[in-house]
């Protein structure tokens, strides 16, 4: 057996909703997935507890080192097509922070990618036109850092978590030779980060000023509730099946994919064919149906035990069925190594 490494692997991914968490055989694949954990965002004394539980002895540090993906308000992950020719000229960067970006690149951590592969994008050779900037502002970073440790959490490894998720998708997309191009939906509280990926990679993106956050005065107002924060309790409940008022809620964001998707499609001439939102906690997997039902796409079904098999990652059947739920895919995309790098945003304390 291959699964001799006395190190263990620890995972954890914090988005809007959750902190997931993984322990496995190693560090690094070839390895194997042995506990799965899932606590709410805020609920201090379960992390703690989880944390407690996962790890076999204490570590000498206090803190549990971990691989981690994030999801700071503020990131940045934008597609864009280069001017090899002005990349030379010492305005043309601060132009595209400044004008395309609109970040102040000072206040910014950031990496640039290759859009087909995820490997580093090296300026100083500039072969490539299609990149990928990433990235979140410092004090994001920082913040988020300190959440960590706060929580006993050492982050070995701090990634993007929208960047590993979009790396492991077309790698799986890849793995499935699939040729249809995915809409995948990074819906957060305030902005909603749209791509189009294949299994070439990245091939489109843009962010839209519109999260959940937007949907909550029009749920007050159809249902005549008597302020937001009742109806944005309501929005977050599982106690009211909002399928059916789906298209009023996502009709401004709806507004807004057709746009990005047509462009897609003329430029491109290929159609897309399928959605996936990822991020959305389980009271919210309406979502996902009514704009792929509004589109008129298909949502997106994947099987991704298969595919972590084929990069040495060992699903036991005990833990096969919360692996195939779409809402870890983030977390195990931590585990896999590229044979290129894969986009990661990594900052390394000193």
């Amino acid at each position: 057996m291959f699964f001799s490494k006395k190190t263990k692997g620890y995972f954890v991914e914090i988005n809007e909703s959750s902190v997931l968490i993984a322990r496995t055989t190693s560090e690094t694949a070839p390895l194997e997935v042995e506990e799965l954990r899932e606590c709410a965002v805020g609920d201090e004394a379960a992390i703690a507890e989880t944390l407690k539980q996962l790890q076999p002895r204490k570590q000498p540090s206090g803190y549990l080192h971990s691989v981690v993906g994030i999801y700071p308000p503020r990131r940045v992950v934008r597609k864009h097509t280069l001017e090899l020719k002005k990349l030379k000229e010492p305005a043309y960067m601060a132009d595209l922070f400044t004008q395309q970006l609109r970040i102040e690149p000072e206040k910014f951590m950031l990496a640039l990618i290759n859009a087909t592969d995820g490997a580093d994008y090296d300026l100083s050779r500039a072969t490539q036109k299609e990149v990928v900037f990433c990235g979140a502002p410092n004090d994001d970073i920082n913040a988020a850092q300190q959440d960590l440790l706060n929580h006993g959490i050492y982050p070995e490894r701090l990634e993007l978590g929208s960047v590993s998720t979009l790396g492991a998708l077309v790698d799986f997309l890849a793995f499935e030779k699939s040729k249809t191009p995915t809409l995948v939906l990074d819906v957060g509280n305030e902005t909603t980060h749209s791509f189009i990926v294949s299994a070439n990679g990245i091939e489109a993106s843009r962010p839209i000023p519109q999260g959940l956050e937007a949907m909550v005065p029009v749920v007050q107002k159809e249902l005549g509730l008597k302020d937001e924060e009742s109806a944005r309790k309501l929005f977050r409940s599982n106690t009211f099946d909002f399928t059916g008022m789906g298209p009023l809620l996502i009709k401004r964001l709806l507004k807004e994919l057709q746009s990005s998707i047509g462009f897609y499609e003329v430029q491109t001439g290929q159609s897309v064919g399928q959605v996936l939102c990822i991020q959305l906690s389980p009271k919210l997997a309406w979502l996902e149906g009514s704009l792929a039902s509004s589109l008129g796409i298909a949502p997106m079904k994947l099987d991704p035990i298969p595919w972590l098999r084929s990069r040495n990652i060992v699903v036991p059947d005990t833990l096969s069925k919360t692996a195939s739920d779409f809402r870890w895919f983030g977390l195990m995309s931590l585990m896999v190594e590229h044979t290129s790098q894969n986009g990661s945003l990594t900052d390394k304390k000193e």
